[in-house]
């Protein structure tokens, strides 16, 4: 069983989550977080109308159907939300292909999703988790629940299996962050973990408007699909 000894990332909470008999952290957000969060959702919500809205109307015309995908999603201490996005997949795909990662080439992604998650505007309506406190801007990325893993040797695994899984739920999981714009889209979970702890533990407003902006001139780009380097 962990122990809170077990965990090193400063600032962390008196009282974790228990879960399965595992301790789950809690960090301490830096105080200008949340509002900043709160006023960017909120301007990303009023602003994204018009092209919201010819999203929807581009999905509805390539296949007729439902304008949103719906996931459950791991959250801050253990706790489980539903993330929104712009559906990019064929309608059903968790169903049919079960719950796993976009591959390169993908046949499940659609015309206009393959626009969608080059520029990043699928994740538009994640802004309604952030203003509702579920996510941030910047954080680990939000894992799904559930989601089809498979290690080296082929043999299926969850998240819950691989080390530093925990310790990465001890902060808001975010729309963008250090693994989301410097690691590679196909390493493994292991190593995106550790670019989560080094966020937790280098965190700071700067630190998070320079990784807004980096994620501004990606989406600007069209190179969050990119395999390599996004920058």
């Amino acid at each position: 069983m962990m122990k809170q000894s077990d965990i090193s990332i400063p600032g962390i909470s008196r009282s974790p989550t228990q879960i399965n008999g595992i301790l789950v952290p809690k960090v301490e957000e830096l105080p200008l977080k949340r509002p900043l969060d709160v006023i960017l959702s909120l301007f990303m919500l009023i602003f994204s109308v018009p092209i919201s809205l010819l999203i929807a109307l581009a999905i509805k015309l390539e296949d007729g159907g439902p304008i949103f995908y719906r996931q459950e999603r791991w959250g801050r201490g253990g706790s489980h939300f539903r993330a929104y996005k712009f559906r990019t997949m064929v309608a059903n795909s968790d169903e049919v292909f079960g719950v796993k990662q976009a591959m390169e080439n993908d046949p499940r992604i659609m015309t206009v999703g393959r626009i969608l998650r080059a520029t990043g505007l699928d994740e538009l309506p994640q802004a309604i988790n952030i203003f509702l406190g579920e996510m941030s801007f910047v954080g680990p990325r939000a894992l799904a629940i559930g989601e089809v893993l498979f290690d080296k040797n082929g043999q299926r695994v969850n998240y819950e299996e691989i080390p530093d899984f925990w310790r990465r739920l001890s902060v808001r999981p975010g729309l963008t962050g250090i693994a989301t714009i410097y690691g590679a889209k196909d390493i493994p979970p292991r190593k995106k973990f550790r670019y989560d702890l080094l966020y937790i533990r280098k965190q700071s407003v700067w630190l998070d408007l320079k990784l807004i902006l980096l994620s501004f001139w990606i989406s600007f780009r069209g190179r969050w699909e990119k395999r390599g380097n996004k920058i």
